[in-house]
Order: C-alpha cells, then sequence, then structure tokens
C-alpha cells in the first residue's frame, strides 16, 4: 500500500518539482544546436535592454543631425554607427531602448494572457458541464474576430498606451491559451495522481493548480515561447500602425512607420528596426523549436 501511494503522488510533487524539470529541460538545451541559436539570441536583446544607459552612446529622443549615413562621424563627437532618421536621432540608440520596451510589454502581455486562459481552461477543463459550455462559447466568439482586426478596435476605443496593449493582447490572447489548457486538463483530470488527491478531499483550485497544472507545463512551456513571438509581432504591428507607445518613446514598429516613406532613398532607417524585431523573434521561434525536441525525447 505504501508503494502504491508514494507512485500515486510522484506526479503531484507540486510547483517545487515542477519548476525543477521546467529549469532541467531549459539546461538541456545544450543538445539542441537550434534551441542553443534561439537562447542565444534572446539572451542578446536581454542584455542590451539591461545595458541600454552602456550601450546607446547618444539620447534616443533628441534631434542631432538629420539623414547621416551609417558610420558617420557625428559634428560634436561620436558616430552614427546605424545612422539617424529624418528627424536627426541615433537609429542605434532607438533600437537599443526600444529593445527594452518589446522586452518588458511583450512578457507582462503573455503573463497576463497566461493567466487569464489558464484559469478559464482549467475550469472549462475539469469543472465541464455549463461552466466549459459557457467559457468555450466565450471563446469561440472571440477567435471569431480577426485577431488584428480585433487589436486595432479594442486599441483605438481605449487608447495607445502600454497597459492598454497588455489588456488588448490579454483579450484577444486568452481564449487560444484556454483551448490549449482545456485540452491538456480534460487528459490529466482521469490520471491517478488527481483521484487520489480527491479522495483526500481536496479543494477543486488545489487540484487544478498543484496537481494539474505543473503537470501540463511542458505544451504550455513551448507554447509561451511561441507566443511571445507572435505578441512581439503584434507590438511592432501597432507601433506601425500608430497604435503603439506614444512618441516620443523607442518603438521598433514606430521607428519603421515614421521613416517607410523614405525607405528607397534612406534604407538603413527602416532595415536596422527590422532586423531587430525579425531576429528577437527568430530567437523565441528557435527557442520553442528546441525545447519541443527535447521534450519528444523524453
Amino acid at each position: 500500500m505504501s508503494t502504491t501511494a508514494t507512485t500515486t503522488q510522484m506526479p503531484s510533487a507540486g510547483y517545487g518539482a515542477a519548476l525543477w524539470r521546467a529549469l532541467k529541460s531549459f539546461g538541456l538545451l545544450r543538445e539542441s544546436w537550434v534551441g542553443m541559436v534561439g537562447a542565444f539570441l534572446v539572451l542578446f536583446w536581454v542584455m542590451v535592454a539591461i545595458l541600454a544607459p552602456l550601450i546607446a552612446t547618444f539620447d534616443p529622443n533628441s534631434s542631432i543631425q538629420p539623414f547621416a549615413k551609417p558610420g558617420m562621424v557625428a559634428a560634436k563627437g561620436g558616430t552614427f554607427w546605424l545612422g539617424t532618421d529624418h528627424i536627426g536621432r541615433d537609429i542605434l540608440s532607438r533600437i537599443v531602448w526600444g529593445s527594452r520596451t518589446v522586452l518588458i510589454y511583450a512578457p507582462l502581455a503573455t503573463i497576463s494572457a497566461y493567466t487569464v486562459g489558464i484559469l478559464m481552461g482549467l475550469l472549462a477543463g475539469y469543472r465541464r458541464g455549463w461552466v466549459d459550455d459557457v467559457l468555450s462559447r466565450l471563446a469561440d466568439i472571440i477567435l471569431s474576430f480577426p485577431v488584428l482586426v480585433l487589436y486595432i478596435i479594442i486599441i483605438a476605443t481605449i487608447g495607445a498606451s502600454g497597459i492598454n496593449i497588455i489588456i488588448a493582447i490579454t483579450f484577444a490572447s486568452s481564449p487560444g491559451i484556454m483551448r490549449i489548457v482545456r485540452g491538456l486538463v480534460l487528459d490529466l483530470r482521469n490520471r491517478d495522481y488527481v483521484a487520489a488527491a480527491q479522495t483526500r478531499g481536496e479543494s477543486d483550485w488545489k487540484v487544478m493548480l498543484v496537481e494539474i497544472l505543473p503537470n501540463a507545463r511542458g505544451p504550455l512551456i513551448v507554447d509561451a515561447c511561441l507566443r511571445l513571438g507572435y505578441v512581439i509581432i503584434t507590438i511592432g504591428v501597432l507601433g506601425f500602425l500608430g497604435l503603439g507607445l506614444p512618441p516620443p518613446d523607442p518603438d521598433w514598429g514606430g521607428m519603421v512607420n515614421e521613416t517607410r516613406q523614405m525607405a528607397m532613398a534612406f534604407p538603413h532607417m527602416t532595415l536596422f528596426p527590422c532586423i531587430a524585431i525579425s531576429s528577437l523573434i527568430l530567437g523565441f521561434n528557435l527557442l520553442a523549436d528546441g525545447l519541443r525536441e527535447i521534450s519528444l525525447r523524453d
């Protein structure tokens, strides 16, 4: 009996064991060159954001020398390594400071969307019945709208700001996360360790959050990395449409929007922000692929 009880409760070791297994998965990235490349790209931009005051050679919002080409020396000293835009702002400095914007709001929006989506998915998959029907129909209604149109409607209604971008992404993304979590819960709710927890008289929320959720971590971690890439695209698109962060704060999508009409004559103004967006998205996608490879081996 003691052996059976121990075996039954092994998967429900809780968040400590789940966190250890998640960290172990990240440690195993060295077995996947794809994951290593992705981790390097993500880590590169994280370090750029952290060291922004040291890397940026100019004030990102100061008008210094308009239409300077990459490598041109500034009149008052310093070098415009990536050139300047039409207003005279240093592109490298704006990209560096813009990385902070992306790496703050993208994770916050993703965490917010996952918090709402996970709670909805746990309730729908575990409770079933009318709760599942209501939440599933609500998710179907939201997902029936084109995502970009939904973002534009929300931001245009409540205004452009960092908090409102997080709200819009949470509203539009949480139903998709809810569907993933619901499917995982429908499978895990019938496992022996869940039945053992129910037998011990644990509450529904404790069963959902302590017994089921940690054991659904694998697909959710991979999806979170992919969704971070989608969120970065969303922030860039909203900035390009003029619905991102209000100027003059550096915003990669806004930088492309401001200089798109001069792209033929001065391609560096739009090229470098596009490279920054693409490299960070590529990093998260490759990281997700690496984590998926590792999970399939286990």
